[in-house]
């Protein structure tokens, strides 16, 4: 019975990592409400895709706008800082490109919005593992 009960958890344990949810961030980015998600949760180190929504106060989504997702690594003894730019193309409602994250480690993360010649931005950080 106790073989049973620990294979159970295991297999439970595994079906949760299958489903995780993407990593996500919500942030206000002057007067829109900005989310997020890369579909990997924690990041890893090659491809990752990342789906940015970007809304009104209303609610309402925003799809005339250029975004652009700039991602990088600061310097570290013996290795230059990485910089990185990738332009998001709407898709539906959401604006979508890729991050290649070239090595493991902490990442900044800038999503910049210019919509009617005002760009704005919201910045958060991955580890990618």
């Amino acid at each position: 019975m106790r073989k049973l009960a620990v294979f159970t958890l295991i297999l439970l344990f595994i079906a949760g990592i299958a489903y995780a949810k993407d990593y996500e961030v919500k942030k206000k980015a002057g007067e829109y409400d900005v989310t997020a998600k890369i579909d990997k949760n924690p990041p890893v180190v090659g491809d990752n895709n990342i789906t940015v929504e970007v809304k009104d106060a209303s609610g309402k989504y925003i799809t005339d706008a250029k975004v652009k997702v700039e991602y990088s690594m600061p310097a570290m003894p013996g290795m230059p800082a990485m910089n990185y730019k990738a332009d998001a193309e709407l898709k539906g409602n959401e604006y979508k490109t890729k991050m290649n994250l070239s090595m493991s480690g902490a990442w900044n993360v800038a999503v910049k919005i210019t919509r009617g010649g005002k760009t704005t931005s919201v910045k958060f950080n991955v580890d990618a593992r």
